[in-house]
């Protein structure tokens, strides 16, 4: 398997729950709102043998050519955007969901950013995302997923998809979040999404104040990082900056 991260870049956020870009070589954290934490928005995409997957799909911007984000970002690593065949969503919060679908800047017209792929949403976030007015929800970036024929929607709270991806409903961070296994012959990738988002709080006994239940998150990560360093996954963080994805010490 190859994984790639597909940085969108780093942005502050604060209690609005706006994503601010931020520059690391020239801003001072320090001089933003009170509360401000530092992230990067960072989907995935993970080549295996017969498919291209994407994890979460980053916050739908388009840069300044005019290209939605996540397509250019694809492009750069010379895959064709129409060649994703899988999108497994963690949660649908409007950082990790944004770039789903999009609207054409012509037509002003929402379409489905990856027409081709099979997409992979928890049936309870979707359904939870659209009944409860949120500022981590955008409800119109998700609506159309409802007539979509590519959604294949889970409804149970672990599973297995083609035997490639294992998922598994963890709450913690969200009401619905879901993390997810890729594996392929003796290589796993692990994606832990916004209850496992920073290569440091695997490490420490973090409690996040943003996190729906802190504690579960914690305990979450405590269990997989242990698992993790025995059977060599390869983490893939998605808030992290400077360890996109990283593979621990081996520990027996």
């Amino acid at each position: 398997m190859r994984i790639y991260p597909l940085s969108e870049g780093s942005f502050t956020i604060d209690q609005t729950k706006v994503f601010v870009p931020f520059n690391t070589n020239t801003e001072n954290l320090q001089l933003r709102p009170k509360g401000s934490i530092l992230v990067e928005i960072q989907p995935f995409v993970v080549v295996t043998d017969n498919d291209i997957i994407l994890l979460d799909t980053g916050l739908g911007y388009f840069n300044n050519a005019g290209i939605l984000q996540i397509h250019a970002n694809l492009m750069a690593i010379g895959i064709d955007p129409s060649s994703v065949t899988k999108v497994f969503m963690s949660h649908l919060h409007k950082d990790h969901a944004g770039g789903m679908t999009y609207v054409h800047p012509t037509h002003q017209e929402r379409f489905v950013s990856f027409p081709y792929a099979k997409y992979y949403i928890q049936k309870r976030e979707f359904e939870y995302a659209m009944s409860e007015p949120s500022s981590s929800y955008i409800a119109e970036q998700i609506a159309i997923l409802e007539s979509f024929s590519g959604v294949e929607w889970l409804e149970d709270d672990h599973g297995t998809i083609d035997n490639l991806i294992h998922y598994q409903m963890t709450a913690g961070h969200c009401k619905f979040h879901q993390a997810c296994w890729i594996k392929e012959q003796n290589e796993t990738v692990f994606f832990g999404a916004d209850v496992a988002p920073q290569l440091q709080q695997m490490k420490s006994k973090f409690v996040a104040k943003y996190d729906m239940d802190g504690k579960k998150s914690m305990e979450w990560r405590q269990l997989w990082w242990e698992l993790g360093k025995i059977e060599q996954w390869n983490f893939a963080f998605y808030h992290d900056i400077q360890f996109p994805n990283y593979t621990p010490c081996k520990t027996v």
